[in-house]
């Protein structure tokens, strides 16, 4: 994956094509659910965007993927991604017992 940089605008350069697409939070969160399922093996981004349950386009996928390895919850390699984020034990406890609404 190629390293996506910020700049002062929040446009994203690489090489010098500036992206205007990206992932909006539903997008997001449809990727960290399907990676947390899917935790067990590394899975190649071709096999992420073909069982995600909604299309998502190549480059807002990959800005999705940094943005998650940035923020830890992912790792990704030669073998692909994989979901490495464990959710403090203590916010799992006091979670527990809560009323949801």
């Amino acid at each position: 994956m190629t390293e996506l940089k910020f700049t002062n605008n929040e446009m994203i350069e690489k090489k010098d094509h500036k992206i205007k697409r990206y992932p909006n939070l539903i997008t997001v969160l449809m990727v960290e659910d399907f990676l947390k399922k899917n935790r067990d093996m590394p899975i190649k981004i071709a096999e992420l965007k073909q069982r995600l349950p909604k299309q998502v386009m190549h480059q807002t996928l990959k800005i999705t993927l940094e943005y998650l390895f940035r923020s830890g919850k992912i790792i990704y390699g030669p073998k692909g991604v994989q979901w490495i984020y464990a959710e403090p034990e203590h916010l799992r406890k006091m979670m527990e017992n809560t009323l949801e609404i």
